[in-house]
């Protein structure tokens, strides 16, 4: 089995050949899920068949790289019996370990499959150290991907107070929830993205093509349009366009994504274990493409803490591949704190 890295990157796998690319341009992890509707990305042709898990995790470990399986719903009990099999499938496959939000899901994993890690996910909205250490404790969990909520102060006071390894976001998509109480979609479409693990499930979105442009509905509610030859993204309610007081206008969130680029050496030092790319819905491009610029940078601020600064290649590459082609760091700054 692998050994992870002094900070490791952890890359997102929709598919076999996106966990490919991530392997083969940098990674020293890739996250997956399986096809069963039990993880936060569940598209349509998305995820691996237990056969493709397999194949992945023969092709990463044999070049140093480790697998972990994302079961990160909170399962109603009729998909209990799918749940705990997926996890069985997990270990059965040689995952080095599965990421999990539900607390029954957690003990069983902790009693059936003792051996196999269980990392926290960011779906348990688990943001301060009482909750870490309580998931410790009760679940053996040794590693907890925090909520993109917290300033870099915050994280540093969390490493120091807590028994656990922590893994944050890197680079990928918003959102304007906490994630694990997401309410805006489900209000919408009457499926919780933590319980059918999809924010706009693709049965819900309607796309329809006008003389003026492209209008998309979630659920029947126009939540967006599109003048013609103007780029569109995967709908989703939060980052809609709306008139509000006679001006249309993103009502509740630009779309933009979170970089660390500028703030690497900060989380080397306050002892970040993983950093996190967000992006299971993407082409294998995009990352092969994100997983050589973190690879480029991380090397360059392990090298040299003090005179780091961000690649031209890697931030000019991660600025092309934004949301919105804008990025910013989120809640990590705040200068205040």
């Amino acid at each position: 089995m692998p050994e992870a890295p002094a900070l490791e990157l952890v890359c997102p796998a929709g598919s076999l050949p996106a966990l490919r690319a991530a392997v083969d341009n940098g990674a020293d992890a890739v996250y997956l899920g399986l096809r069963d509707g039990l993880n936060a990305r569940n598209f349509p042709g998305l995820n691996f068949t237990l056969e493709d898990v397999h194949r992945g995790i023969e092709y990463a470990h044999g070049r140093g790289v480790r697998v972990f399986v994302a079961l990160n719903v909170y399962p109603q009990p009729s998909r209990w019996p799918a749940a705990t099999a997926a996890v069985d499938a997990a270990a059965a496959a040689g995952a080095d370990a599965v990421i999990l939000a539900d607390p029954g899901l957690l003990a069983y994993a902790a009693e059936r499959h003792p051996q196999l890690d269980r990392h926290l996910s960011v779906q348990a909205s688990a943001s301060n150290w009482r909750a870490l250490e309580f998931y410790r404790q009760r679940f053996g969990v040794r590693r907890a991907v925090l909520p993109r909520v917290l300033s870099l102060a915050q994280v540093r006071r969390i490493i120091e107070r807590v028994k656990l390894e922590i893994e944050v976001f890197g680079f990928g998509s918003l959102c304007i929830m906490v994630e694990g109480r997401c309410a805006l979609s489900a209000h919408v479409t009457g499926e919780s993205p933590n319980t059918h693990g999809v924010c706009s499930p693709a049965h819900a979105v309607r796309w329809q093509e006008l003389p003026q442009g492209r209008e998309v509905r979630l659920s029947g509610v126009l939540i967006d349009a599109f003048a013609p030859g103007e780029p569109a993204g995967y709908p989703t309610l939060c980052k809609g366009r709306f008139e509000v007081l006679g001006t249309r206008m993103h009502a509740l969130e630009e779309p933009t994504s979170l970089s660390v680029l500028e703030v690497l050496p900060q989380l080397l030092a306050a002892g970040v274990s993983a950093l996190k790319v967000e992006g299971r819905q993407r082409s294998p491009a995009y990352v092969a493409q994100v997983t050589r610029a973190l690879r480029l940078a991380l090397d360059s601020a392990r090298r040299d803490q003090a005179r780091y600064r961000a690649p031209s290649a890697s931030a000019a590459a991660l600025d092309r591949l934004a949301e919105g082609h804008t990025h910013t760091l989120g809640a990590y700054s705040r200068p205040w704190h």
